[in-house]
Formats: structure tokens, C-alpha cells, sequence
């Protein structure tokens, strides 16, 4: 095995869809969607889209963590859960038909006691050293300490395992506090990590390569939206442009990101072919309507695309890295 995924707050994601919000009014929606959701989920999902394997793991509890759980073996995912008190959570996606706008209302999930906690880091314990990867994605449920995600680079540096980090806030510093092989902050987080309001376009190479030299990070995926990504490593920093698509939801774009930067790395490619190899993964989910992610077919396409693309430019849009 040499992908595994973490959820610590996973999720069922319900969706519909009625003509028009409206406050007070009893809306009548569409018959409802479910899929399982929570970012490492996501990317295990995302994966398996793409043609691969991994492992999701994620606690569970009640009748909506049975129904994820079921959910995942009608995907034909390979899951493993981690049972828990506490309920599962759900969220709920409304598009708005008559504005094309979609409304998100996320959950905050179950508390997980201290038992479950050392739980959850045993079962994962005896998972990594199997694991030549592990991407542990999303916000920490209640009960789980913030530096949970610092506490798993620990482990995962005990057993060689390259962790991917893509959280926020104080998780988030936690982490590279300990060292992490790669993290995905979007542009809020970046400026949030690095202790700013905001960063300006010619302080974020800058600031990303400054998190690699300090041995927080190995590598640094700055998510700059319908821009595309900056990357930051040892051998330099680039920006790869997202190629223009047509948007229906920019749900699951983040986490097919990572998807396709983890499975192309699984699979032996190159950081420079990892890297585009996401951003065509993350254009293609935007591609997608409500919470479905990427299609292979797309990525593949938008791949190649983005390999002629820069092979054309490579003189001109790279800074310091080696060829």
C-alpha cells in the first residue's frame, strides 16, 4: 500500500436544489444526493477516480457513520473506520436554481473523547509503517487538540512515511512546527501560516521557499485559486497556471488537487509532473456540478495540455529550479 488517507471529521454531504431561497418559506427541494465527504475522503475518492488505490481512514459513529461507511464499499473505496461514540456529522448543499448560486452549511461534527483519540493514533500507528504516503486533510472535530497533525508528523517521521498536511489555523503551524513532506494552504492560510493579513504577489515566492529552507515543510503548494499554484521546493519555486475551464462548482477542487499530486508521485513522476498533474486534476473538479469531483478522462487532457504548455515557456516561467 502506498497511499493512506486521514478524516478526522468526516462527513455525509447531502445536496439538492430548489428554484429560489427564500427566508421564512417552507422550500420544496429536489430529491437529495449523498456521498461521503471530509477532505481525506475526498482525496481517496479523487483517487480512485484517477485510476489508483488507497486507503481511507476515518471515525465513525451512528447511523451516519454506518451510512458513510456504506457509502464508501458502494464507491468500491478501500476504508478503514474507526468506531466513536459521537454521531457522524452532515452537511448540507443547496443550489439555488434561479441564480446558479450553490449554499453550504457544514457541521461542526462529534466530540471524540481522549480513549477514542489514542485510539484512532494506535490504529495509525500500525498502519504507517505500510504507508508510503499519508495525506491527513481537514479541520480537527471538537475534542481533538490542535496539535493532533504535529503529533502524527511525529509519527509519521518515525516510520518513514511522507506526510501531506492540508488543514489550517493553528493545526496547520502545529505541524510544520514538526516538519511535514508537504502542505497545500490556500492563500488566506498561506497569509494566516506565515503570520500576515494579507501577502502581496512578490512576497509569496519569497515566504513559500523561507518555509522550505526552515525545514517546516520539503514542499510548499500554494493554492492561488483559478491561477493556478505556487510550488516551492529545495530546487527552486514555479508557478503553473490552471488552465481556463468552464465553472459549475468549485467544490472538491483542493482536495483533487492533492490527489493528483500524491498519485503521480506514487507513481514515480517528477515534482514538475506531480504539480501539473494537480492542477489538472483541480481544474477538472471545477469542471464537475455540485460535490462530484474530478474526471479522469478530463484530467488527462487538461494534463496534457498543461505539459505542452509549459514545455513551450519553460525558459520564461520558472525561478531557480533545476531542469
Amino acid at each position: 500500500m502506498k497511499i493512506a488517507t486521514l478524516t478526522m471529521n468526516p462527513a455525509i454531504d447531502k445536496s439538492s436544489a430548489v428554484n429560489q431561497v427564500v427566508a421564512e418559506w417552507k422550500l420544496r427541494c429536489e430529491p437529495p444526493a449523498y456521498e461521503p465527504g471530509g477532505g481525506g475522503i475526498n482525496v481517496s475518492r479523487a483517487i480512485r477516480k484517477l485510476g489508483g488505490d488507497s486507503v481511507a481512514l476515518y471515525p465513525a459513529g451512528g447511523l451516519a457513520g454506518q451510512m458513510l461507511s456504506d457509502l464508501l464499499y458502494g464507491e468500491g473505496l478501500q476504508h478503514q473506520p474507526m468506531s466513536i461514540a459521537g454521531v457522524t456529522r452532515e452537511n448540507f448543499t443547496v443550489l439555488e436554481k434561479s441564480t446558479g448560486q450553490q449554499y453550504r452549511f457544514g457541521m461542526p461534527g462529534p466530540t471524540l473523547t481522549e480513549a477514542e483519540l489514542r485510539r484512532c493514533l494506535e490504529e495509525l500507528s500500525g498502519l504507517l509503517p505500510q504507508a508510503d504516503y499519508l495525506v491527513a486533510s481537514g479541520r480537527l472535530p471538537p475534542g481533538v487538540p490542535a496539535n493532533f497533525y504535529g503529533q502524527l508528523a511525529r509519527l509519521a517521521r518515525e516510520n518513514k512515511t511522507r506526510l501531506i498536511v492540508d488543514t489550517s489555523g493553528e493545526a496547520l503551524r502545529l505541524a510544520v512546527a514538526e516538519g511535514v513532506f508537504l502542505i497545500k494552504p490556500n492563500l488566506r492560510e498561506f497569509a494566516e501560516l506565515t503570520g500576515r493579513e494579507r501577502v502581496d504577489e512578490q512576497e509569496e515566492e519569497r515566504l513559500a521557499r523561507e518555509l522550505v529552507s526552515t525545514g517546516q515543510s520539503e514542499t510548499v503548494v500554494v493554492s492561488l485559486g483559478a491561477a493556478g499554484v505556487l510550488v516551492a521546493s529545495a530546487e527552486g519555486a514555479e508557478r503553473v497556471r490552471a488552465p481556463l475551464v468552464p465553472i459549475k462548482s468549485k467544490v472538491g477542487a483542493g482536495d483533487s488537487t492533492v490527489a493528483g499530486i500524491v498519485l503521480a508521485l506514487a507513481r514515480g513522476r517528477s515534482w514538475r509532473e506531480a504539480v501539473r498533474y494537480g492542477v489538472a486534476a483541480g481544474a477538472a473538479a471545477v469542471m464537475t456540478p455540485g460535490t462530484e469531483l474530478c474526471r479522469r478522462e478530463d484530467v488527462e487532457r487538461l494534463y496534457e495540455q498543461l505539459r505542452l504548455t509549459g514545455d513551450y515557456l519553460r525558459n520564461t516561467t520558472l525561478s531557480g529550479i533545476r531542469r
